[in-house]
């Protein structure tokens, strides 16, 4: 089992609740494919860097997760077919991108926690 990171754009004419369906449902096909999600991060309603099918904003998200590297064309099949998508990249963590990515969730959540108090 590998490590991956999937970011993907919805289409920002979905609802608050379709969104978290959506994400929902992604979550679960890595499951179906005997995966593990490590960590999810919604980035939020964001500005494109070009129009992508007459939309120039998006709904950002970033799942961390753990599958075997031949589940991976399985999944990314499931994603071109989604509709919902924009756009997709998933990517394989080294020890490195590991690294960086817990610090980078330590640093979010202490600004979480500072917002907090």
């Amino acid at each position: 089992m590998s490590l991956y990171e999937t970011v993907f754009i919805l289409t920002p004419v979905l609802s608050e609740d379709q969104t978290k369906e959506a994400v929902k449902k992604i979550e679960g096909e890595i499951k179906t494919l005997k995966g593990k999600v490590r960590h999810s991060e919604s980035w939020g309603l964001r500005k494109l860097a070009y129009p992508i099918q007459k939309k120039s904003t998006g709904f950002y998200f970033l799942i961390e997760h753990e599958m075997a590297g031949e589940n991976i064309a399985e999944f990314e099949l499931m994603l071109k077919r989604d509709e919902r998508l924009l756009r997709f990249l998933t990517v394989k963590m080294d020890s490195h991108h590991e690294a960086y990515a817990e610090t980078r969730r330590a640093r979010l959540s202490g600004k979480k926690k500072a917002v907090e108090a």
